[in-house]
């Protein structure tokens, strides 16, 4: 049986493991900052998530897969963005050649895309993320059983895209992470504050980051000073974060209500991934007892 969010935001070890895998995240982005930059607002997130599932349904029927006008479809079925907003996407994604023109399609009125193999990748590397934090949480051999099926991504991504579309936590964010979700890299952010976080003790209510400069986000992940300190002003009068000194000039601080909203939102989607896995192969999950050696 999948893990519930509610199972994994209380699960004991979920702040190191999410510590970890915004860790991980962040050198994500640092391996391919363009895809980061083009993928960067939750809005962005949930588009290629669309564009994703269309092209793995695609190879499984064999019939229809990624296009403008399917795309263009399924974006308005789903209320996740305007069609101007949906078509400038995929332009930049051709733009930036992280999707291309499928050649020689027997369908010429079907103008037909996929993603190009670095954005494959990129989407490998972050299930195999998720898939690990899960089994790190509760040991069942996912990452060991996704590797070892070259199939299983094309088969779980839609279900996983379905889990995030119909989700009002991921749909409609609340509170001081609602500020972010809008902001391009604004998901960099919050994992930047979240990986470099004390974890000391987290019934504190206030968490020391290791974050001391605004200055070096803003350079870093290629922001608005101006844009970026807006945001964090919102957050720190709703008394989400703030500084132990000058502001934007001394070590950052966030508060317990601000990481418990990130951790639940890591939770519903640790959730959807893992009821994606399930329903494509939890007969060959390995039971807990027999990793641990507990019987």
């Amino acid at each position: 049986m999948a893990l519930s969010a509610e199972a994994i935001f209380r699960h004991p070890a979920l702040h190191p493991n999410i510590r970890r895998q915004s860790q991980a995240l962040i050198q994500g982005y640092e391996a391919n900052p363009r895809a980061g930059a083009v993928f960067a607002t939750q809005q962005r997130w949930l588009l290629g998530h669309i564009g994703f599932a269309l092209h793995f349904r695609g190879m499984q029927d064999q019939l229809s897969g990624l296009s403008t006008a399917r795309f263009l479809e399924a974006v308005l079925e789903h209320r996740v963005a305007s069609r101007n907003t949906a078509d400038a996407f995929l332009k930049e994604l051709l733009k930036y050649n992280l999707i291309r023109r499928v050649p020689d399609t027997t369908d010429k009125r079907v103008r037909a895309l996929e993603p190009v193999a670095a954005t494959m990748e990129s989407l490998w590397g972050w299930a195999m993320l998720h898939l690990a934090t899960l089994d790190a949480l509760q040991p069942k051999g996912r990452l060991e059983i996704f590797l070892g099926d070259p199939t299983l991504l094309q088969r779980m991504q839609p279900l996983i895209a379905d889990g995030l579309l119909a989700s009002p936590v991921v749909r409609e964010p609340q509170k001081t992470f609602s500020l972010f979700t809008w902001l391009n890299n604004g998901g960099v952010v919050m994992d930047w504050l979240i990986a470099g976080m004390e974890l000391g003790d987290m019934d504190a209510g206030r968490i020391q980051t290791g974050v001391f400069s605004v200055a070096d986000m803003t350079v870093y992940l290629k922001l608005s000073r101006s844009h970026l300190m807006r945001k964090l002003r919102e957050a720190e009068a709703m008394g989400s974060l703030g500084w132990e000194g000058k502001p934007g000039h001394s070590r950052m601080w966030v508060s317990k209500d601000f990481y418990d909203e990130y951790a639940m939102a890591q939770a519903v989607k640790l959730a959807i991934i893992d009821a994606a896995f399930e329903a494509c192969c939890g007969a060959k999950a390995v039971e807990p007892s027999r990793l641990t050696g507990r019987e």
